[in-house]
Parts: structure tokens; sequence; C-alpha cells
């Protein structure tokens, strides 16, 4: 058992800024000094993305379609590829001569090819009309952060996760796969994009839609989240990627209003898909009996400002503050927490 002397115990307060109250000790003290007292630990599993299958691709806004309608003045591909085509207006209408405008908005190259012909049949005998995609333009996928190319791709026919992510030319060094999400109508999904790349967990490589967004954030911009009985919530910044629990709480303005120590709480994240919650009983800290608990970035530390029974009561109070930063923290947080079939 490691031991310590008082002047090592008094540094650990002086580090504290003093944020918090603590049980003087009489000169001379040598006390054993263990790890942070965890109370609690509890790891949480959200349930898996729903699997999809992959579907033919279908026309939509902004697509550019090459007609051949022969017999009759058309713009086809023999034309100059800037005038070429027919574009699809957001209606999901085209204009063609004779007819005006058609819907083919949410049909497949095949499906607006038979519509045609059906269209065309009283102005030509058994007409055969070809119908080719010149521009996929309806169908964007956001790449954010850290990739080498961000910026918008649109697909021309359906992709896989991990396919989505080779078209931004990979990764950059600092690129933190454990925050990384995939976002769909607004949502995070339990997807866990670091398991894909670095385990092959091919569970996790599933079928992107139209206007997903996948967003890698960089190692840079770490932090933890302090919230409860503090003066000042908020997220506090990690520099160098360390903070201790101690740290974190000083930055916050801990001890200042009325509080709960024994029972700090603290949502990790693992991943989208996995977490823990913890409770750390800080008084033994603050009394030098324990070493400071080192926090992770997204931490997310929960100060009550009186005493409470469970997990299900922390969360409750917490969920409002967990609102108000929804945006910003870990993608577990949100996939839990903030979803509608949680609240």
């Amino acid at each position: 058992m490691k031991r310590i002397a008082l002047f090592v115990v008094l540094a650990l307060f002086m580090a504290l800024g003093g944020c918090a109250r603590y049980a003087e000790l009489p000169p001379g003290t040598d006390m054993a000094i263990t790890s942070a007292i965890v109370e609690q630990q509890e790891v949480v599993v959200p349930p898996p993305a729903a699997e999809e299958k992959s579907q033919e691709y279908r026309v939509g806004p902004g697509d550019v379609l090459a007609i051949n309608i022969p017999g009759m003045t058309s713009r086809t591909m023999a034309t100059e590829p800037q005038n070429q085509g027919f574009r699809v207006y957001t209606s999901g209408k085209i204009l063609l001569p004779m007819v005006g405008g058609v819907v083919v908005g949410g049909l497949t190259v095949d499906q607006v090819q038979e519509k045609l012909q059906t269209i065309f049949r009283p102005f030509i005998k058994e007409p055969v009309i070809t119908v080719e995609i010149l521009e996929y333009k309806s169908q964007p996928l956001y790449l954010i952060g850290k990739f080498n190319k961000p910026e918008v791709q649109y697909l021309d026919r359906p992709i896989t996760l991990i396919q989505g992510i080779a078209l931004g030319g990979g990764l950059q060094d600092n690129a933190n796969l454990r925050g990384a999400r995939l976002v769909r109508e607004n949502r995070i999904l339990p997807v866990d994009i670091y398991e894909l790349m670095y385990n092959n967990d091919l569970r996790q490589n599933i079928v992107l839609r139209p206007g997903d967004t996948i967003y890698v954030p960089g190692n840079d911009q770490q932090n933890v989240f302090v919230l409860g009985a503090v003066t000042k919530e908020g997220p506090i910044p990690m520099l160098n990627g360390r903070l201790s629990l101690p740290q974190a709480l000083s930055s916050a303005g801990f001890g200042q209003t009325s509080y709960d120590p024994a029972h700090v709480r603290i949502i990790r994240s693992f991943s989208p898909t996995r977490g823990e919650l913890i409770v750390v009983d800080f008084r033994r800290i603050m009394a030098g009996e324990a070493l400071p608990l080192a926090l992770r970035d997204g931490d997310v530390v929960y100060v009550p400002p009186s005493a409470m029974g469970d997990w299900n009561q922390a969360l409750k109070e917490l969920l409002p503050t967990l609102q108000t930063f929804g945006a910003i923290l870990q993608p577990f947080v949100q996939v839990k927490y903030l979803t509608d079939s949680n609240n």
C-alpha cells in the first residue's frame, strides 16, 4: 500500500484551488492513499441500429437525365455536356417536348422508361425510349470533420458506412474515431465507427441513406462537461488530453453552493454504442484518502445539489441540462438519453 506524507496531501488540496471543503489533518499525519473510491459502475448499451437492405437508385430533385426519344427533337448524350439532359425539379418533374411536365421523382430508371413509353405511345408507334442518369445530385452524403476531403458527396448507388468514409479520401492523423458519429434525420445512430475501422466489426457497416452525415472530430477537441451544483455549468477543456475530477470541479466552481459530494455521478462514453454510469464518493478524495479520478474525453460529471437515490432520479434531474448541451455531447449520451424513445 502506497503511503504519502502530509505535504503531498496538502499539495493535492492546493491543486483544487479552494473549490471544496475538506477535513484538516494534524501535523505529522501518515495515511494510506488508495485509488479514487467508485461506489457504482454500470455498463450501458443502447439497442443497435436497424439493418437495412440496399435498394435500387431512385431519381430525385437535382438529378439530370439523358432521355432519347427516336423521331423527336430531344437533348441527349450527343449534345455538349454542359447543355445535355433534363434536370429534375424540386417538384420531381422534368419538362419534355409535347407532353410538358412529367413526374419522375421517386422512380427507378426502368420505371421512368416505362412511364415515358406509356406517355408517348399516342404520339409514336411503339416508342423505344432510353433513359440514363447523367448527374447524380439528389442523394447527398455529408462528410464533416477530420477527413482528408471533407465535402458533400452525391451517391449514385446504395453504399455502406465504410464505403462512405472512403469517399472522404481517408482520415487525418488526429481523427478521434471514438467520438465519430453517423447522423440521420437529426439523430445519432448507435453505430460504432471505431469498432468498424479498427476491429473490423462488420455489424457496424450499415447501409447509408441519402442525407446522412458522417462527423469525425479531432483529438484536439476534447472536453468534459460539469453539470449540477456548480457555479459554471458546461464544457471544461482537457489540456493535453488530461483532466482529473478535482481539476474539473475546481474549474466549474464546485463547493460554492450546496451539494452532495458523496454521490458525484459520471456518465462515461466508450463509443456511440457503449457507455458507463459511475458514482464516486468525492469526500474521500477531499479527505486525502483516495487519489484523484482521471476523467476521459466526453465525460459528463453531475454534482447533485442534495442526497438522492438511484440513477433514474439523477437522470431525471439531469435531462433538461443534457438537452441544453445535447449538440456537443458525446454520441453515446445523445443516443441513450436524448432520443424521443428514451424520453
